[in-house]
């Protein structure tokens, strides 16, 4: 199977149900080390209609979740996501990682969150929901910031 070879994937989108296991495989394929990220194999994964949410935003349809990437990469100078745990039930698939950014001008920040996919009955992701602390976790890397970040997340929210 060729690398680039996007036919492929969209074949095996349609006919095979995602797994644990294939998640893996061809969501390590997304990220590399060189530079920024390329989706464009994942995308026959996702159903016509899903719908994205993480704590930042709110999407539906495959076009607006393609724009979202896309925005995405542009803002990184490098994107490079590491997947530590997956575990299917049923037709959900979660999966936890950590996701290192790189943006114009600071040193590289991770990410540390969750990916909730929901599988269409059509083995497609119907729904995806992604859980982070975006600020927290780039908070850590700001001496200053990161003590009062902290002490006002245990002021007030417990």
């Amino acid at each position: 199977m060729a690398e680039n070879d996007t036919s492929v994937f969209a074949e095996h989108a349609h006919t095979e149900p995602l797994t644990a296991e294939s998640v893996l495989v061809y969501w390590s394929k997304t990220y590399n080390t060189k530079g920024k990220p390329d989706w464009s194999h994942i995308y026959p994964f996702y159903h016509p209609n899903i719908v994205f949410q993480d704590s930042i935003q709110r999407l539906e349809g495959i076009e607006s979740f393609k724009a979202m990437c896309n925005r995405l990469t542009k803002r990184c100078r490098q994107l490079q996501m590491d997947i530590c745990n997956i575990a299917q039930n049923s037709n959900i698939i979660m999966m936890d990682w950590i996701m290192t950014m790189s943006f114009r001008k600071s040193p590289s920040t991770p990410i540390y969150g969750c990916t909730r996919l929901t599988l269409h009955e059509d083995g497609r992701i119907i729904e995806q929901r992604d859980y982070y602390d975006l600020w927290g976790d780039i908070y850590n890397g700001i001496p200053g910031f990161r003590r009062l970040y902290r002490w006002f997340m245990r002021k007030f929210f417990g």
